[in-house]
């Protein structure tokens, strides 16, 4: 606290000391005359040129013209620079008595602020004619008064001044007496009356003249009284006052009725004509409403209000007059004392209400102060709150500028009270306080800022079109248009991503909308940007990133990938008889599309030709077997396995397998019952053909044995070796003959023949089939048979 006093009382100083500084360092003022009562609107100068300024720069500047008097007198037409009356000027009611009347008057431009000072001289002219306070004055002379002696008389006012004042005065011709016109020490113009020869009352009791006061105007004024004189009896002395001039000082708050001393005058004579009456002699209006005296006691009481910055003192004229009628005269001079009971004046005549933040050194207001006291009373200091970013400066006179120390931010304080306050040197101290409300307005300084860098929504796949995923929001910290912020959508970062069919964002609030279903196996995630802008101008903006996560659905149920269930057969499972429990008949082998745990699988056994033979394991589709298989076991079985997900709600698919108990590996092939099923339709009608195919090749086969046999035995000469086989030379290609797998035979075979040339009969003898390699489960199993002969 104790530091903000002392800094305001460091810029008080300041100020007083730039004040007085600057005071003696302005220009000389421009000097311009006037005729009073001329015309309002009339023609006074051409500011523009005697200034020196540019054509249309006090329009650019916002010039004013400010009198001292608070009064608008004057007017400027800032188009044409010229200074024009605003209304009729009376420089009696203006000045007063006094001369020479100057009309005190500043102008000042603002941006830069600058000030001129200037001055019109109102020239009087003779519109007042010289008026005496009575139409009728009396006067009572004793008729022993000598020649030479002088009357002083009630003088005339005439409120011109100058040579349009009044000059002189001069009576109705007569023998007996003559005026002069005595000067006095204050300007003014009194009549005497000087007696010129011996009075005789018995002659002449009594005069009657015209008293006339001229003006020295062109033509004169002129104003006139009854002078009635009367010729007294013998009255030795006149009252003489004891002390003249009497000289006193009474402060202006004196209070009415006061008493402000009491005069004393004494006559030598006795009787009647040594009583002495007191009176106020040629007083004006103004010292007759001011001022009273006791006829009787000679004491003079205050009967209005002083006010020392209207007059500062008082010249009263009294007179003491005793019976006889003889008079004697006397001056009071009142001092006024000055005490300070005039608070400064401050006034504003240029204020600034709103200022644009950022902006240099700026002129929020220019006003002018007054104190109507004197001295140390008329005395001033200015000051504001040390606390703002504003400062005071002295410019002309009693002038201030108040203008910003620094830029302003309107986003810190949008509004500055100022209070300004004016203390006088004064005991007691008086002060005046004015507040001033200044707003900073506001510029586009701040572009729009989300709430935060980055938004990362969620939306669950499947949505329907138009759905509210999400909303993104920047603030401006500016106002107004400055502050509205509209929101876009900003080039996708990755050009493959067809933003504009996937989002859009409402301008107004930022609420992000899917435009179209989204599908999480297609599209799992995708960012974009998004800009706020603001509607300054020059428009600022920013931008956030925002990342869509697009949440699986359980909307895919497992496939099975094996075995393939649109196989034209369906796969069977070949599983031995002497396989122990668990042995591994096949795996079922299935995905889901999905992810999480909308794609974790189960499986299950749905159905089975006889439960309790296989199990499926849960958790990888393994197929099993679940004891030791046994003779009864029936030799086909038929498993539903169920896969099945763990989504909300589960999806699921099923596998059929067909499993096929064997004795090893060395049976043929069995068709499964779909195939038994597919090819029963067609079977009757097949083994007829095969039947008589078969027929018909054993036929031609038993022929062409014959044919063979019988031209080896006739083309030979010599027995054979007994028990040796040979190969005939003939038309069959070689030893072995090859019987195709038609008919019922499921597959082919492969007989080797050999004759025995020491029988007559022709026998043959065969050999068991050689089997082919068979292909069972993807695995070639090679069967072979040593052959054995057969009869």
């Amino acid at each position: 606290m104790e530091t903000l006093e002392r800094i305001q009382q460091n810029r008080q100083v300041m100020t007083f000391i730039l004040m007085v500084f600057l005071s003696q360092a302005h220009p000389a003022p421009i000097r311009y005359s006037v005729l009073e009562e001329t015309e309002s609107v009339s023609f006074i100068a051409h500011l523009t040129k005697d200034l020196g300024l540019g054509i249309g720069e006090l329009a650019a500047r916002s010039a004013q013209v400010v009198c001292d008097d608070d009064k608008q007198r004057l007017l400027l037409d800032r188009q044409t620079g010229d200074l024009l009356l605003r209304e009729k000027l009376d420089r009696e009611d203006i000045c007063g008595p006094a001369e020479p009347c100057v009309l005190h008057f500043q102008v000042f431009l603002e941006t830069p602020v600058q000030f001129f000072e200037g001055e019109l001289l109102i020239q009087d002219i003779n519109d007042h004619s010289p008026v005496f306070p009575n139409r009728e004055m009396l006067l009572k002379i004793p008729e022993n008064s000598q020649p030479g002696t002088v009357f002083p008389l009630k003088l005339a006012q005439d409120l011109d001044v100058g040579s349009n004042g009044l000059q002189k005065y001069t009576i109705s011709p007569n023998s007996h007496f003559h005026v002069v016109t005595r000067n006095h020490s204050e300007g003014k113009k009194y009549p005497d009356l000087v007696q010129d020869k011996a009075l005789d009352r018995e002659e002449q009791p009594e005069f009657s003249l015209t008293l006339m006061a001229l003006d020295g105007g062109s033509p004169p004024r002129s104003g006139t009284s009854m002078l009635r004189i009367l010729i007294m009896d013998v009255n030795d002395n006149a009252p003489e006052f004891v002390h003249t001039p009497y000289e006193v000082q009474v402060l202006e708050n004196s209070p009415l009725d006061s008493p402000i001393l009491t005069v004393l005058a004494r006559d030598v004579d006795a009787g009647n004509f040594g009583t002495v009456s007191y009176g106020l002699f040629q007083a004006s209006e103004e010292i007759k409403q001011t001022f009273s005296i006791n006829e009787v006691t000679g004491e003079i009481r205050l009967t209005k209000k002083l006010d020392f910055e209207q007059i500062k003192s008082y010249h009263v004229e009294i007179e003491a007059t005793d019976g006889g009628g003889l008079s004697g005269k006397g001056s009071v001079v009142i001092e006024v004392v000055d005490v300070n009971d005039n608070a400064p004046e401050l006034t504003i005549p240029s204020l600034t209400c709103s200022i644009p933040e950022n902006a240099p050194e700026t002129v929020v207001s220019i006003f002018r102060i007054r104190d109507r006291d004197s001295g140390d009373n008329g005395r001033t200091v200015c000051s504001i709150p040390g606390n703002l970013p504003f400062i005071l400066k002295p410019t002309l006179k009693n002038f201030y500028t108040l203008v910003t120390e620094r830029p302003l931010d309107r986003e810190s304080t949008a509004e500055y009270n100022i209070t300004i306050t004016v203390t006088d040197m004064g005991t007691p101290r008086l002060k005046t306080e004015h507040n001033i409300t200044v707003l900073v307005s506001d510029v586009n300084d701040n572009a729009p800022a989300f709430t935060q860098t980055s938004y990362t929504l969620s939306v669950r796949e499947n949505n329907s079109p138009a759905l509210h995923i999400g909303s993104v929001r920047a603030t401006d910290r500016d106002a107004g248009a400055n502050a509205q912020v509209t929101y876009s959508l900003l080039p996708p970062l990755d050009p493959h991503v067809p933003l504009a069919s996937l989002v859009s964002i409402n301008p107004d609030n930022g609420h992000l909308f899917a435009l179209r279903s989204l599908d999480y196996e297609a599209l799992r995630a995708f960012e974009f940007r998004v800009g706020a802008a603001d509607r300054g101008s020059p428009a600022l903006s920013s931008q956030a990133l925002v990342r869509v996560l697009v949440a699986d659905d359980n909307d895919n149920a497992p496939f099975v990938l094996y075995p393939l269930q649109n196989a034209s057969a369906p796969c069977t499972e070949l599983v031995p008889r002497a396989a122990e429990a668990g042995y591994l008949v096949t795996k079922v082998v299935a995905v889901d599309g999905d992810s999480g745990q909308n794609a974790w699988l189960s499986y299950q056994l749905l159905k089975a030709t006889e439960p309790g033979l296989f199990g499926v394991w849960a958790h990888n589709g393994e197929v099993r077997t679940a004891r030791l298989l046994g003779e009864r076991d029936a030799a086909k079985h038929r498993l539903v396995v169920l896969v099945k997900d763990n989504g909300e709600p589960p999806l699921s698919a099923s596998v059929t397998l067909h499993v096929l108990l064997v004795d090893g590996f060395s049976q043929p092939y069995l068709p499964a019952p779909e195939a038994e099923a597919a090819g029963a339709a067609p079977a009757a009608a097949l083994t007829v053909y095969l039947v008589v195919a078969l027929a018909s090749v054993s036929s031609l086969f038993l022929f062409s044995v014959l044919v063979f046999v019988a031209v080896r035995l006739c083309r030979r000469g010599g027995a054979a070796s007994v028990g040796r086989c040979s190969v005939p030379e003939g038309p069959f290609p070689g030893h072995l003959l090859d019987v195709s797998g038609t008919g019922t035979l499921s597959q082919s075979y492969q007989y080797e023949v050999c004759l025995t040339g020491d029988h007559e009969t022709g026998e043959f003898k065969f050999l068991k089939p050689v089997f082919p390699k068979l292909l069972v489960q993807n695995t070639e199993i090679e069967i072979k048979r040593k052959p054995q002969l057969q009869e």
